[in-house]
């Protein structure tokens, strides 16, 4: 079956398709109450998105949902503002269970219920992995109303957290759904809704469907209303989307170039692994570009402290692995780079979808070299367009050849140094900021040299 085809069919259950409602101008239009409207209205939320519009009527009428939608559009006050005018009619604690397949989207959906129940006095608890879990069950014990969680460290407490339970749950959303299940958190969902109530509202929201969400729909729903705003693999219009072709020795130097031709705007550059990611910060930073890693070897606190630094702009780079790619609502990305092409086409869509989003514009660009042809060529036939060439100076590029040697140098000795430290403490140091620490010495020993003489 198509990825994009109708929900449920296999199983004769026909996803019911939501009626387009007229064009909604506001959040009260839509039926939410005046304390939320004013709540929206403080977040800047002016006009409902999309999604928004299909869905949030369907949700007050206490349907369940399926939304498909990009990165991007609004999926996360699609679900929230029903439960929290839902808990506003009948208030009890442990009252909804959101379940994310990332920390850092945990964090941030747990943001925008705390700003959107901030007047009515909304609790709500994050239990994701890489965290302590005593103070994570004594904030379970405090019964919140939203609990945000990944899927792991949730079944983790329901098994081992004494006197922890869900068996009052009145909504299950799963955001990312088809992410959740792709990585292999399958046993676990199912442990989860065997013990939740099966007499729930459920809304199941993913960017793509697949075979494994459908066989998910068809498990947790009971006659869902589909939403969907994109049914077919697509990239925002507003979205300029380039790619350059070079020798794969070359790629430093060509990033290098790239961040200099458009100085002045906030970066996103995705790398395949994690030390690609380190290294690539290291080298950037031993050029003076104020670059900061987020991967998945940093430490919880790392990796928040890394994303509110560049949130902040303290950080005009941010380098990630695909962890970042999806649901991370930075708005302030003006150019994606994917300096590893994806292996999978489909992450190609969510790694963009963090620029140009929410209506403004934005540019991606995509290295590709000569071992990335047959991939590139996958993800062209996915979205459907032939991708413009980036204009550039090679003998620019070529000029920059052996600042990035030495750079790149430096950046090596870093990353062994950052090695044997961890391994001497076995602490997880990774995130540094003081990382110029080879240059220094090596700067530091040569000044010395020249007063021995």
């Amino acid at each position: 079956m198509a990825a994009g085809g109708e929900p449920g069919k296999a199983a004769g259950l026909e996803a019911e398709e939501v009626p387009v409602v007229e064009e909604a101008r506001s959040f009260k239009d839509l039926g939410v109450t005046d304390v939320l409207c004013e709540a929206c209205d403080q977040l800047g939320w002016k006009v409902p998105t999309k999604i928004q519009v299909e869905a949030i009527p369907v949700a007050l009428q206490g349907r369940d949902i399926i939304g498909l939608a990009e990165t991007g559009s609004g999926k996360t006050g699609a679900f929230a503002l029903p439960i929290l005018q839902a808990l506003l009619d009948a208030p009890q604690r442990l009252f909804a269970l959101v379940l994310t397949p990332t920390r850092e989207l945990a964090f941030q959906i747990s943001e925008q219920f705390e700003a959107l129940g901030s007047s009515i006095g909304v609790h709500s608890a994050v239990i994701v992995g890489g965290i302590d879990s005593m103070s994570q069950s004594l904030a379970l014990a405090k019964k919140p109303h939203i609990i945000i969680a990944t899927p792991g460290r949730l079944v983790d407490h329901l098994e081992n957290t004494k006197g922890f339970n869900l068996r009052a749950l009145k909504f299950l959303v799963m955001d990312e759904a088809d992410r959740i299940l792709n990585m292999d958190f399958e046993t676990e969902v199912d442990k989860i809704l065997k013990v939740i109530p099966r007499d729930r509202k459920t809304f199941l929201f993913s960017a793509t469907m697949t075979k494994q969400v459908q066989k998910l729909q068809r498990a947790a729903l009971k006659n869902p209303v589909k939403c969907a705003v994109s049914s077919k693999y697509q990239t925002v219009e507003k979205l300029q989307q380039y790619y350059i072709f070079i020798p794969s020795k070359f790629k430093d130097s060509y990033l290098v170039y790239i961040l200099n031709e458009l100085a002045g705007n906030s970066f996103m550059i995705f790398c395949s692994t994690c030390n690609n990611t380190q290294r690539t910060a290291l080298l950037l930073r031993n050029l003076g570009f104020t670059a900061i890693p987020l991967h998945g070897q940093m430490s919880q606190n790392k990796r928040l402290g890394s994303l509110n630094k560049f949130k902040a702009k303290a950080r005009s780079i941010l380098l990630a692995t695909d962890v970042a790619s999806r649901g991370l609502d930075i708005p302030h990305v003006d150019v994606v780079i994917n300096f590893d092409i994806p292996t999978h086409s489909k992450d190609y869509i969510h790694r963009v979808g963090r620029t140009a989003r929410a209506g403004r514009s934005g540019k991606s660009i995509t290295f590709v070299t000569q071992y990335d042809v047959e991939l590139f060529q996958r993800i062209e036939h996915l979205i459907g367009k032939k991708l413009p060439a980036f204009p550039m100076q090679e003998e620019e590029v070529m000029m920059l050849t052996e600042r990035v040697a030495e750079a790149q140098r430096f950046a090596r000795m870093e990353l062994r140094e950052q090695g044997e430290k961890k391994r001497s403490r076995n602490a997880d140091d990774d995130d540094t900021e003081e990382a110029l620490g080879v240059r220094k010495k090596v700067a530091g020993g040569k000044k010395k040299k020249r007063k021995a003489f």
